[in-house]
């Protein structure tokens, strides 16, 4: 087992509190958006095995059968199929929806094909994978997640008591589903001009008069939006889907051609290796609006809150359709958790102190924001508080 050391992204979007203090650290004053836990070549942990620091991409690229097991391997590839992420959001993300494993693969073949560099700004595969999520909540968590059912919608924009948006109203309550929504998505993410400026502005005046009536209401997290993203008709967007608010522990999964955008808390994320991103507002970068249609899902419903489940040693999994990767968490005082060695597996701790005894009599001790990889190397560890201590558990279903 090795004592992860990880890189922290400081995306504009970041909070500038949430992860220094989940690692006992003073704020800098700048924002800190992601800490990521894994192997992905955009910012790999490292680890130290008494030669200096490594990548852990490049451990697991020397020994892949050694390191994430002959199954793993066999059936993910020669690569640690998920990342995981301590995902502390102080502003809006975009709204962004992820592509299908086909989808992903299409794109970036041609776009490999057209000789477009990796790192250019206008690149919407950075890689030929999918990108499935969950997100669990650390803190309270608010986000926005998959389109609403357009009757829902409808009566959500009529309550503005915005004329200008009579034309799309009539569009959700007079088109089958699946095509009022593509067509109210594309409408408003192609309003330009000073016509669509005015009607944005109004739209976010009413939106702050919802907020204000009932402040704890789903349009507070529509108001903080356009209050940090002034006449971006990533708000219009935003008011087609479903406003999300997460109580500590509870989790939303976020499969290929869901819209979605986080909008502020402190959340542990797990996700498919890939950075595969297609954007639709509530945000200074790359919008394709012709490919963002073209992979998201045009279906309204209410997300499903996922709850752990909880099984007789006290792991607290949440279920998810895929296998690429699989979380849990242990809330430890008095008893042990014993984790098998048949896949590769990555813990981190978000409070108290944890104490990890491998099969050989070796220990490693875990705080608050501290984090390992433990290699499928076939051997158990076991798991206790140190006296008390939650940590979750990043692996894959075999």
């Amino acid at each position: 087992m090795d004592k992860l050391a990880n890189t922290v992204r400081p995306y504009a979007w970041g909070s500038v509190t949430y992860i220094p203090e989940l690692l006992g650290q003073e704020p800098t004053g700048e924002p800190q958006a992601e800490m990521w836990l894994g192997a992905h070549p955009g910012a790999p942990s490292r680890v130290d095995r008494g030669a200096g620091p490594q990548s852990l991409a490049e451990l697991i690229a020397a020994a892949p059968e050694r390191e994430l097991g002959a199954a793993a391997v066999a059936k993910f590839g020669p690569e640690l199929p998920f990342l995981l992420k301590v995902l502390a959001a102080g502003l809006p993300l975009s709204i962004q929806a992820h592509p299908d494993l086909a989808q992903a693969r299409a794109g970036y073949a041609a776009e490999e094909a057209r000789g477009i560099p990796a790192d250019a700004p206008n690149r919407n595969y950075r890689d030929a994978n999918h990108k499935p999520e969950l997100i669990c909540a650390v803190t309270e968590f608010e986000g926005l997640c998959g389109f609403r059912p357009v009757a829902e919608a409808a009566e959500l924009l009529e309550s503005l008591e915005v004329a200008e948006l009579l034309d799309l109203i009539h569009l959700l309550r007079t088109k089958p589903e699946a095509e009022a929504l593509s067509e109210a998505l594309a409408t408003v993410l192609s309003m330009t001009g000073p016509a669509a400026t005015d009607t944005i502005a109004k739209v976010a005046e009413a939106v702050e008069r919802a907020a204000a009536a009932e402040p704890d209401g789903q349009f507070s997290g529509y108001a903080f939006a356009a209050r940090e993203f002034p006449g971006d008709t990533g708000l219009l967007a935003a008011l087609l889907l479903n406003y999300v608010r997460l109580k500590p522990n509870e989790a939303l999964y976020l499969g290929a051609g869901i819209p979605h955008a986080y909008l502020r808390g402190l959340g542990v994320e797990i996700l498919a290796n890939s950075d595969n991103v297609l954007r639709g507002g509530f945000t200074p970068k790359h919008i394709d609006v012709p490919e963002l249609l073209r992979v998201v899902i045009f279906e309204g419903r209410h997300p499903e809150v996922l709850r752990p489940a909880t099984a007789a040693d006290g792991e607290q999994l949440y279920p998810v359709p895929i296998d690429e990767f699989r979380l849990s968490r242990y809330q430890l005082a008095d008893g042990a958790a014993r984790l098998t060695g048949a896949a590769p597996q990555i813990l981190l701790c978000t409070e108290g102190g944890a104490l990890l005894t491998a099969a050989d009599g070796t220990t490693l001790t875990l705080g608050p924001g501290d984090s390992a990889f433990l290699p499928a190397d076939g051997r158990d560890t076991t798991l206790t508080g140190a006296p008390a201590a939650t940590v979750f558990r990043a692996t894959v279903t075999l």
